[in-house]
């Protein structure tokens, strides 16, 4: 196939694979958050010196609870420096991921922001995100002709069927998982500390899960869309 043919293929699968740029989107803005809101709490603890690579993104003056540490990393030597640096790139990931992960080099600098991040405090339960959204976005304009292969035509319609719940179930365990690691309520109302900390990290597993889901609906959502505009 030559260029000239080639690049109509390319601008239907980019219009097609809508459902693999919004997944690869939101997997990028989850990340900049997380940036954001680790930068502010490292901010809050002004310009001292980390004891070394592994910090506790929130000091013992922020802390709502026991767990409530946030463990991060950082190459950065101030706790303020390093907030600063996190909420910047947190705030770039969310631009890129809302605006430009689709187009020829986003995939590169959505990896690129994210490994930044993870450097710099951002956190580290994101940087699973961060290749995921890499590797998801390098498909947004691709004709996922392997991806027909791979997932049979009765597979792929309950998994596209999946896809937009998949999504926000995603968002939603997120930001409940986020909200128990900074504050640990409403469940340490409930139950002890140690509790809600492995309620925390089941929370962490099952977001994993609608990760990895998510990323296989979305696939199977624009095989299908793209099976019906024709092929690619």
């Amino acid at each position: 196939m030559t260029l000239r043919e080639s690049a109509p293929g390319r601008t239907r699968a980019m219009r097609n694979n809508h459902a693999t740029r919004r997944t690869a989107s939101t997997f990028g803005i989850l990340v900049g958050v997380a940036g954001i809101e680790h930068g502010f709490f490292e901010v809050l603890q002004g310009n001292l010196r980390p004891d070394g690579l592994l910090i506790a993104t929130i000091g013992p003056g922020q802390r709502f609870w026991e767990h409530g540490t946030e463990t991060a990393l950082t190459i950065v030597p101030s706790f303020l420096l390093s907030g600063i640096l996190a909420m910047i790139t947190g705030v770039l990931m969310i631009l890129w991921s809302a605006g430009h992960v689709h187009k020829r080099y986003g995939a590169g600098v959505l990896f690129l922001l994210g490994v930044i991040s993870f450097l710099v405090g951002g956190g580290f339960a994101p940087i699973f995100l961060t290749v995921l959204a890499g590797a998801v976005a390098t498909g947004i304009n691709r004709p996922l002709r392997l991806w027909r292969r791979i997932l049979p035509a009765p597979v792929r319609g309950p998994l596209a069927w999946l896809w937009a719940g998949s999504l926000v179930a995603l968002a939603t365990v997120y930001a409940v998982a986020v909200e128990i690691a900074v504050f640990g309520y409403p469940l340490r109302w409930i139950f002890d500390a140690e509790t809600t900390l492995a309620i925390q990290y089941a929370c962490a597993w099952v977001m994993i899960g609608l990760m990895l889901l998510s990323v296989l609906t979305a696939i199977a959502f624009d095989v299908e869309r793209q099976d019906e505009t024709g092929p690619t």
